[in-house]
């Protein structure tokens, strides 16, 4: 059979709604019970939301490719910015040469190495705010992440924060719609622009950075012949790491001041035993993680559960349902620093574009929370205050007041 279940008619699950950007949670437990192969008639896309289904087919490159688009505006906006050449929206043989040029800077060792500089960032930003009334994300966390990866990048330092301007504006949708503005278009032109520029000039000025080092590697090609890579390869590159590296522990960093909030006694728990900062970081990438889902497209007809995905459809596979399913988690519904690990943390992908920067993403949350440990001992969250972002997959907060109690 071909048609998803006669329950699914009943849910309306639209990933561009407020609903959907206020608490997605309650929908994806719709999904997981009555539609757990959803077909939308509004966008186009068939969902999987249980956790046995999303983790494999995550994996499964050769059924599901990432080559067409990775999020839901890139196959319903006529007007999508997709870029090319960027390392998430390859599939093998291609990404598993590009992947190989920079797996080695992004390894657990390599990552350990700097964290000095990741702690000296931290608590440079953190040494700026005041801890009686701050913004947690506009004055913190949104603030940080993209000065390493920049740093890492090469990126001058007066530059750095302008990256993370641009990536704000370029993953802007019009209201209710998966739909690019002019402004988004132009920013993720302008940031490409740059990085392209940069590129050029780095590769007259090498210097002890990333995409220096990434003008001199050479790259075998399909044909067999040895190249070193294009200043537009290494330019998209650059772009995805810096807006990937800028958005994800932002928004994860928010979200985790908010949920502490509503659980003093984990927040009090992870200042008394500073060992759990590597759970309560997993912890918060299981509950509430920046990005909710990926998209791909189908090579051939799949089946699940009765009901066949035909070849050549867009299938969003939801991770943050996935990881709040209770067929795969006891009690998922609560936030649990000392949760016993299970399963994979589908936070940060799976399989062969499990997220390049997971290690290092790792390392700064960690500080982060650890400096919020003595900066904010006992504090409250503003929720009059409180405002959601509401972009394609970026699950979080844009402005999270905190008061010092």
């Amino acid at each position: 059979m071909s048609s998803a279940p006669t329950a699914a008619k009943h849910i309306d699950f639209d990933p561009f709604s407020d609903e959907y950007f206020t608490n997605p949670f309650e929908i994806y437990r719709q999904l997981r019970d009555h539609a757990p192969v959803y077909f939308s008639e509004k966008y186009n896309f068939w969902a999987l939301s249980r956790y046995a289904d999303v983790a494999p087919s995550m994996k499964d490159h050769q059924r599901f490719s990432s080559a067409k688009g990775v999020t839901l505006d890139h196959f319903i906006d006529p007007d999508a910015l997709i870029p090319e050449g960027v390392i998430i929206m390859m599939d093998p043989p291609q990404h598993t040469r590009m992947r190989s040029l920079v797996n080695k800077v992004f390894t657990p060792r390599a990552i350990a190495q700097l964290e000095p500089m990741v702690r000296e960032i931290i608590t440079g930003f953190a040494a700026q705010v005041d801890p009686r009334s701050f913004d947690a994300v506009e004055e913190f966390s949104a603030l940080f992440p993209v000065e390493v990866i920049t740093t890492m990048l090469g990126v001058p330092p007066g530059e750095r924060q302008q990256i993370r301007h641009w990536v704000d504006a370029l993953l802007e949708r019009e209201p209710n719609t998966g739909y690019s503005t002019p402004a988004s278009r132009q920013a993720a032109v302008d940031m490409w622009h740059y990085y392209h520029e940069l590129v050029q000039w780095k590769r007259a000025h090498p210097g002890d950075d990333m995409i220096s080092r990434l003008t001199e590697v050479e790259v075998q090609r399909d044909d067999g012949t040895v190249t070193r890579l294009s200043d537009f390869e290494i330019s998209a590159f650059a772009s995805m790491l810096g807006g990937a590296g800028a958005e994800t522990v932002a928004k994860l960093i928010g979200s985790g001041v908010v949920l502490f909030a509503k659980h003093p006694e984990q927040w009090q728990l992870l200042r008394n035993d500073r060992s759990l900062l590597p759970a309560a970081f997993e912890e918060l990438l299981r509950y509430e993680g920046p990005s909710q889902y990926n998209i791909r497209w189908s090579t051939v007809d799949v089946e699940f559960h009765g009901v066949t995905i035909p070849k050549d459809s867009a299938v969003m596979m939801i991770n943050g349902s996935a990881t709040r399913d209770e067929r795969a988690f006891e009690d998922p519904d609560r936030f649990d620093i000392t949760r016993k690990p299970k399963g994979h943390n589908l936070g940060f992908g799976y399989g062969i574009h499990s997220c390049l920067g997971a290690a290092l993403a790792r390392l700064e949350g960690r500080i982060a929370l650890d400096v919020l440990c003595d900066m904010i001992p006992d504090y409250e969250v503003d929720t009059d205050g409180l405002e959601r972002v509401k972009l394609p997959n970026v699950f979080g907060w844009k402005s999270v007041p905190v008061r010092a109690r």
